[in-house]
């Protein structure tokens, strides 16, 4: 099994553990990834806000390098993967932007590279039975909440992955490693992180609901496939403490560390060092590593 790999700007930045989690888990799984030459950002929020034009072609600029390598594309970032997606939808869609298209990236793209979302490919292709041979340490101490975000699911047209409201996919996968996969209300609910900057009071309002609603039902991280929900809910953690009174203290893991610790693999080598919020402290109180 083998896709050309995007890894979009934050998994070689901000979210680098993600990157390195993600490819330690797919070795483990025999799933080969090729990154992609001169791949660039796909514009994610802000170019869809701002040119419709802009917000297809800088997607399907990505996508036509995957088409010149044979293979479909994958991402464990659920953004990248919705932009991609929506690109193939609408090029699939329209001739007009189409042509348009290969104008700016002044190539042809014909939208038949298929855009997968990592957690697509576990869930669906590898499968669970896979994913529980290759557990080596059941995690049994962790009370996980699996938190979907907005994108993952939705639009359900352009995703068409899972159930729009009450997808099971991530945790089925956490179940798999032997962790308490706690069921809650909030998987899809928005976090609010693009407005993170003209409207922090909403932000905070928005991150504290679903801290909290993990905190009551006694989780001690969230897994999440957004790099955007990820720093959101954990960079942003102190002062949603400061603003509510409330101590949370809760690291927001990537999926792929979840099962690669499971898989036996060494926390750093899947970032589990890199956390805001001390991961490795709650790991060490849990008696998994």
């Amino acid at each position: 099994m083998k896709y050309a790999y995007y890894p979009g700007c934050a998994l070689h930045a901000t979210a680098i553990e993600f990157d390195k989690s993600t490819r330690e888990v797919c070795v483990a799984l025999d799933i080969e990834l090729q990154e992609m030459e001169d791949w660039n950002c796909c514009g994610a929020a802000a170019a869809h806000m701002t040119n419709e034009l802009l917000a297809d072609s800088l997607p399907a600029k990505n996508l036509a390098i995957a088409s010149k390598m044979g293979l479909d594309i994958t991402s464990p970032c659920a953004i990248c993967i919705n932009r991609l997606k929506t690109a193939n939808k609408e090029i699939n869609e329209s001739q007009e932007i189409k042509e348009k298209v290969s104008q700016v990236i002044e190539e042809s793209y014909d939208g038949q590279v298929k855009a997968r979302l990592l957690l697509d490919i576990l869930a669906t292709d590898i499968g669970i039975d896979k994913i529980k041979e290759n557990v080596i340490k059941e995690l049994k101490n962790l009370k996980v909440v699996s938190y979907y975000g907005c994108l993952v699911t939705r639009p359900k047209d352009v995703a068409q992955f899972d159930n729009v409201e009450d997808p099971q996919s991530m945790d089925n996968l956490m179940a798999a490693t032997g962790a308490k996969a706690i069921d809650w209300p909030f998987k899809t609910v928005c976090c609010g992180a693009d407005y993170g900057t003209p409207r922090t009071d909403i932000v905070l309002k928005m991150a504290n609901d679903i801290l909290s609603m993990a905190k009551d039902l006694g989780a001690d991280t969230i897994a999440v496939t957004c790099p955007l929900c990820q720093m959101n809910l954990e960079l942003r953690q102190k002062d949603v403490e400061k603003e509510y009174g409330e101590i949370y203290n809760m690291p927001i893991l990537y999926f792929t560390e979840v099962l690669g610790l499971s898989f036996g693999i060494e926390p750093k080598a899947l970032g589990l060092d890199k956390h805001i919020v001390d991961a490795m402290g709650l790991l060490m109180r849990k008696g998994l590593i």
